[in-house]
């Protein structure tokens, strides 16, 4: 399919774009030369209509950049004859009595009328404020402006922190267009939050890296906001250090702690080294050797016989540790036996749960 995309370099359209690689995309935008709008809407087989102007030097460019343009592309539209679907991005705000608003309103009710002429398919959606990848901070969103300072270690401005946002997440956004594309629209996911209690997540989101946790990703829109600010860190920071703990024996370093879900890990044993030897009540684990070879040893609290699990980084594979069973792990090889290690609970050391026994 030939999709025709105005404001193809906007933030909706170059999510947009990269999400249709099976089309043939006809994209538009400012800088692209007018002449070749018209051989576009001859070829279209479908239109998404993004361009718009929200911040003009003179609100008089309101109108002629949200309805002028709209105007001279459905003209063309019309001049071939092409009744092909579009979907118009409006915003909210064309339900106010601004500048902006009144432009918005316009071009909607002229693809509406154009839509009734015609008989094409018009699908038009009011966008409330969005957030997400490759949304321009400073500019017009918030949320971008809150993600891009936070991530520096810049101040944020916040004049009430009680005033509630309506917010659609792009990728909601961009699924919503690709059913429109296939003339199975269902609506846009959108969710409502406070300035305070963004900007409260965004910095624990920075503050997680020193914490060694993760947020609740479990609510929707803490997940969708998390990726969102992780698309804003500055290039030369997206590495963090990680504390390790080294002894002759080797080193154990913690990767991640989580509120609910335990505790992720990264253990090096050295060859003829054996760690462990202990057990636990509640506590249990989850061995996964990714390099070199050792064996897994178990024994019963209480009985004598000794279970053995050869375990190698050639062959992957989890190796439970159940309660109740003390275990070691020696490194039988001649390099270094590198284990992940996932535990149901993260390392408390005034509850420790680890009792120490010889296997």
């Amino acid at each position: 399919m030939r999709v025709l995309m105005t404001g193809a370099k906007g933030f909706v359209g170059r999510n947009l774009s990269v999400s249709l690689p099976e089309h043939e995309l006809l994209l538009y935008d400012v800088d692209t030369d007018p002449a070749l709008l018209d051989g576009f809407c001859g070829e279209a087989d479908f239109v998404f209509h993004l361009a718009g102007v929200n911040r003009p030097a003179d609100p008089k460019e309101f109108m002629e950049g949200n309805f002028g343009f709209t105007s001279v592309l459905l003209g063309k539209l019309r001049k071939h004859n092409n009744n092909c679907p579009i979907v118009l991005s409006s915003s909210v705000q064309a339900a106010l009595d601004n500048p902006y608003g009144q432009s918005k309103r316009a071009g909607e009710e002229l693809l509406r009328s154009y839509g009734a002429d015609t008989g094409a398919k018009v699908y038009i959606y009011r966008l409330p404020n969005l957030f997400g990848k490759w949304c321009r901070p400073n500019y017009n969103s918030a949320v971008a402006t809150f993600c891009h300072n936070i991530a520096r270690g810049l101040p944020v401005m916040v004049s009430d922190p009680d005033t509630e946002l309506t917010l659609a997440y792009i990728d909601d956004v961009i699924d919503e267009f690709k059913r429109a594309l296939i003339g199975a629209p269902s609506g846009i996911t959108t969710h409502t939050a406070s300035l305070g209690h963004i900007v409260g997540l965004l910095t624990g989101f920075r503050e997680s890296r020193g914490l060694l946790s993760v947020p609740d990703l479990n609510d929707p829109f803490t997940k969708k906001l998390h990726a969102a600010y992780l698309s804003y860190l500055p290039e030369n920071d997206f590495a963090y250090p990680l504390r390790m703990n080294e002894d002759s024996r080797g080193s154990f370093t913690e990767i991640l702690r989580t509120e609910h879900h335990g505790q992720f890990s990264v253990n090096v044993t050295k060859p003829g080294v054996t760690k462990g030897n202990h057990w636990h009540h509640t506590k249990n684990e989850k061995f996964v050797v990714v390099s070199g070879s050792g064996v897994m040893r178990f024994r019963l609290v209480g009985g004598s016989e000794v279970i053995e699990y050869p375990v190698s980084g050639k062959r992957p594979e989890v190796v439970d540790i159940p309660p109740g069973y003390t275990h070691s792990l020696e490194n039988t090889g001649d390099t270094d036996l590198i284990t992940f290690i996932w535990a149901s609970e993260c390392y408390d050391p005034d509850h420790p749960d680890t009792v120490f026994s010889e296997v």
